[in-house]
């Protein structure tokens, strides 16, 4: 059976209404699909008039590495990042570490099987609080595999105008798909 019609009744409130449902959405800004190996990604120029941003990465490295993200060109000891992964037998959590010069947000563990994430970053134009970030990714390695979550937060209270995208070795590969998307709020 098929829906032929939606409809609101009954549902009132700001919550319900379709008015302010529209103002919650997300709107595609910018995608990158790389044709060669490359160092890092870059999205610049990066509109202010969003509530939140999301990035959904589709990435394989040339090595085993961290893709670690750098605000606005920061390359400062002004971010702090935590992470927990596990796979089919074993979870492991780590304290948080300080004093870093980029936040990890996916962990390609194969130059085989792709990685994907899921990338927040909260509140990004708000210039009264520093930045915090979100990561949840993983990969699947017929049948082997895990679950990484990131965490972290960027000690400046500056907008976010551009991200940057570096892996901790090797490169970036081919056909690796970085899209940003700004959520509106």
């Amino acid at each position: 059976m098929s829906i032929t019609k939606l409809t609101t009744n009954g549902l009132t409130g700001t919550k319900y209404d379709i008015a302010s449902a529209d103002n919650y959405y997300m709107e595609p800004i910018a995608t990158q699909l790389l044709g060669s190996a490359t160092s890092s990604v870059t999205f610049s120029g990066i509109p202010q008039g969003y509530k939140h941003l999301q990035i959904r990465i589709t990435q394989l490295n040339t090595a085993t590495a961290t893709t670690n993200l750098r605000l606005n060109s920061d390359t400062g000891s002004n971010y702090a990042r935590h992470y927990l992964y596990g796979g089919g037998s074993s979870a492991v959590g780590a304290a948080g570490s300080a004093n870093q010069t980029s936040i990890g947000v996916l962990y390609n563990e194969s130059t085989t099987y792709a990685s994907v994430a899921v990338i927040d970053i909260l509140d990004y134009a708000n210039t009264n609080k520093y930045k915090t970030i979100k990561s949840l990714d993983g990969w699947d390695a017929n049948g082997s595999g895990y679950v990484f979550f990131y965490s972290g937060l960027w000690m400046n209270t500056a907008p976010v105008t551009s991200l940057t995208f570096l892996p901790d070795g090797g490169n970036l590969n081919t056909n690796s798909r970085f899209s940003l998307y700004g959520i509106k709020g």
